[in-house]
């Protein structure tokens, strides 16, 4: 049983169903509904990640057995042609696009995100995923690439971005005992997205393809249809709590001791304080270094073990027939998918972590290990030890998952809660600055190498004694990140008022069960209708990780 500490709110009379006044929690409400409902609308919109597995599909889709190339390849000729093939390398460009899109329009409608609440978000990024989805089938029935970039580029990038950070505010708000482990739970949804939907994306293509279509139009289409519903049943299962809730018997931490403010800063003055910008730094140059090795790991490992991978250690990548380099890249996917399941692993562990040693120390730890384990990667990699090499880059991208899920609990320390999920928003364009940083910094220094006739087992070495100044760069940024100036505090009045231009009409007092703890059956069937789907691409992944060993 819970309390509320001040006068709550329910719906008022003629609020609309997508309204914010309309999903405040009434009594007997369980707090535990609400980050399955998050994962609904993370685990659709986590399929950017596995877009990859469209793109040989699509650099055949007019030659059908092998790609037809335009009579003048350039990126120009193939955004409009329809006779010819498009390059992966054109392609990937929707996967820019992803992260671009989704930091700008988080910052764009963050802050009509707090006053809209998070159902009419969910709801809009529904529309817009799904809609994204449809007009990029479009574009690859008509066979014109300007359209997939459209769509699925920019369409489906607003609704990552509104789908991305429509929760934050709102887990934050039913967990501040466990600020860190709320969002981690939706945020890993993001991150295991793709086990779900590349395995999935698979099967529907390999249903619908005919010796004359590959059959990605119509997994687009199918899949729009099953994420729309996902999403809209996520969208409809938000509730927000009602204001000045919190636990019952929860005392607030010592701002002395633990950094979180019990202060709140408004949306218009965040950015202008030098903690918004430390952070935003700590967030762009961890995603930046990790965010690199993702989009390498599958050449990275081919190239530098080559032989090994297959028990013949004498050979090098370029000595490899293309029978065996057929075997390493299946090894080498088997690679990226433990990757991703440490990803996944380490966006709701570290982020649980946090919640016990603070957010400043937990990415004291993101840095500190990962210049160690950066520098090592070399050493481990010219000595043949492929299972530190592995077991490196794993523990690697649990950080940079964790990195992820833990700055909104980082800002709510620093800023409050009160526009926690407009101003992770504002900092998620971090996040589009290191989609470009990290693999142009990756990708730059290994085609220069490789100029320059530096073997293909030594291409990283470079790399990753770049990839750990960056990370000190980072690490010195976390700690500058001092408790906010004062003077940027809202008065407890600003804060009353602007909850009642939220709120309609005052629920009275007292303890009615609101946000109440525990594993219910209604909440535990929602986790199980998450939890199966999850547990399926978990396991899709497993099987493809073993082939590693």
């Amino acid at each position: 049983m819970t309390t509320i500490s001040s006068a709550g709110t329910v719906p008022g009379a003629g609020s609309g169903i997508l309204d914010r006044a309309h999903t405040i929690a009434k009594p007997g409400f369980n707090r535990w509904l609400v980050p399955p409902a998050a994962l609904c609308i993370h685990l659709c919109i986590g399929m950017a990640y596995g877009f990859s597995v469209f793109w040989l599909p699509l650099s055949r889709a007019v030659g059908l057995t092998a790609s037809k190339a335009c009579a003048t390849p350039s990126l120009w000729t193939e955004l409009f042609a329809s006779n010819c093939d498009w390059r992966v390398a054109s392609l990937g460009g929707i996967f820019m696009l992803f992260f671009v899109v989704l930091g700008v329009s988080a910052a764009i409608w963050g802050g009509w995100l707090e006053r809209a609440g998070p159902r009419k978000a969910g709801v809009v990024a529904a529309c817009c995923w799904s809609g994204g989805l449809l007009v990029g089938a479009f574009g690859v029935y008509v066979h014109q690439l300007w359209l997939m970039w459209l769509g699925a580029g920019v369409i489906g990038g607003i609704g990552l971005g509104l789908g991305y950070i429509s929760p934050v505010s709102t887990l934050i708000k039913w967990f501040p005992d466990r600020r860190g482990m709320a969002t981690g739970m939706a945020i890993m949804g993001f991150g295991g997205g793709a086990m779900i939907g590349a395995p999935l994306a698979n099967i529907l293509i390999n249903h619908f393809k005919t010796a004359t279509d590959v059959g990605v139009w119509q997994t687009f289409v199918v899949m729009a249809v099953i994420y729309f519903v996902f999403m809209m049943i996520g969208a409809f299962a938000y509730r927000v709590t009602p204001a000045g809730w919190q636990p019952d018997g929860w005392t607030p931490p010592s701002e002395n001791k633990s950094m979180i403010s019990s202060h709140n800063v408004h949306l218009d003055n965040a950015h202008k304080t030098p903690q918004f910008w430390l952070i935003w730094w700590v967030l762009c140059l961890n995603v930046s270094a990790g965010i690199g090795v993702i989009g390498m790991a599958s050449p990275m490992l081919q190239e530098i073990f080559a032989g090994k991978l297959i028990g013949l250690p004498d050979l090098k990548f370029n000595a490899l027939s293309i029978e065996q380099k057929a075997m390493i890249a299946g090894i080498a996917a088997g690679f990226a998918g433990l990757l991703s399941l440490f990803n996944i692993g380490g966006r709701f562990c570290w982020a649980s972590v946090s919640d016990y040693i603070g957010r400043k120390n937990t990415y004291y730890t993101f840095f500190i290990l990962g210049i160690v384990l950066y520098a090592l990667e070399p050493t481990f990699a010219n000595t043949g030890s492929k299972a530190l090499f592995v077991l490196g880059f794993c523990i690697i991208l649990s950080m940079y998952g964790g990195g992820f899920s833990t700055v909104p609990a980082y800002l709510a320390d620093m800023f409050g809660t009160q526009f926690v999920g407009a101003i992770h928003g504002r900092i998620l364009t971090a996040w589009s600055a290191a989609g470009i940083i990290g693999p142009v910094v990756v990708n730059y220094i290994r085609e220069f190498q490789l100029a320059a006739g530096v073997p293909r087992d030594r291409l990283y070495d470079t790399t990753m004694y770049i990839l750990c100044a960056m990370l000190i760069a980072g690490m010195i940024c976390n700690y500058l990140v001092k408790p906010v100036d004062p003077k940027w505090h809202m008065s407890a009045d600003e804060v009353a008022k602007l909850q009642a231009g939220k709120n309609a009409t005052a629920a009275p007092t007292g303890s009615y069960g609101i946000g109440k703890g525990g594993l219910d059956v209604q909440a535990a069937l929602f986790w199980l209708f998450v939890g199966i789907p999850l547990a399926w691409g978990v396991w899709k992944t497993i099987q493809s990780a073993l082939r590693i060993l």
